[in-house]
């Protein structure tokens, strides 16, 4: 079971915390140096995000613009034709001001602890597959919401922290618990036995930087502990602190 009600303690051999009394302008060009460097290793799966229902979009339209050179198309078949567009066009939009919240988050940051862990694990479950990592989740109950960015950009840093010092492929997991104050996400490595290996590992790119992560969690205000193959984040319950803008009708 995952400590959830109790300060993280740091055990004998864990990294040491990010030294409180730093500069405050120094550990904000620590946050932001990791929040970019993350999101530099993330583009390429985001990118995908992206294009795949971009692609869909052109895939149908492209079918369609040939049918109509060919007079093969129905008034019936064309109104239904522009309907799917429309509707893949509708989800392309959707998909990409979503993606687009990683880089200015939306006005409501917030999402339950599940569904924000279920995102960052898909998104990075193909690329890490490539490299000879499975992601699995054993996500707890609950409908605790956190801060979207926090969680994003955290556990996205833990999970590539633990796979970039791998000596070789194996399996992550990823479990959540909740309290009524707090939502704990532990990230573990474990390796596989020797000889079963499926895929090669690579290496990853440069690693990031564990004191610029830390800095990041705690901007966040997030207590953030490394222990040899494991990472465990603690996440405070997230408050609204303004009203949300009203949308002209």
């Amino acid at each position: 079971m995952l400590a959830i009600e109790d300060p993280i303690v740091t055990p004998a051999g864990a990294a040491p915390p990010l030294a409180m009394d730093a500069a405050p302008q120094r550990q904000r060009s620590l946050a932001r140096a990791a929040q970019h460097d993350i999101l530099r290793r993330l583009a390429p799966p985001l990118r995908h995000d992206m294009v795949v229902h971009l692609q869909s979009l052109g895939m149908m339209a492209e079918a369609l613009s040939a049918r109509m050179e060919r007079g093969a198309v129905a008034s019936d078949d064309l109104g239904g034709s522009v309907s799917k567009l429309n509707r893949l066009s509708r989800q392309a939009v959707a998909r990409c001001l979503e993606v687009c919240t990683w880089m200015e988050p939306s006005e409501d940051d917030n999402a339950r602890l599940a569904e924000g862990v279920t995102e960052v694990v898909r998104l990075l479950s193909t690329s890490l597959n490539f490299r000879g990592f499975d992601l699995r989740t054993d996500l707890g109950e609950g409908e605790l919401e956190v801060s979207r960015s926090a969680l994003r950009y955290l556990l996205a840093a833990a999970i590539l922290a633990l796979t970039d010092a791998a000596p070789a492929p194996g399996e992550v997991s990823v479990r959540t618990e909740q309290s009524s104050s707090h939502g704990v996400i532990a990230v573990e490595y474990h390796p596989q036995p020797e000889g079963s290996f499926t895929q090669l590992h690579e290496p990853g790119e440069a690693p990031l930087s564990w004191l610029e992560v830390q800095a990041l969690a705690a901007q966040h205000g997030v207590e953030m502990l490394r222990n040899g193959q494991t990472i465990v984040l603690r996440l405070p319950r997230a408050v609204v602190t303004t009203p949300l803008k009203m949308v002209p009708v």
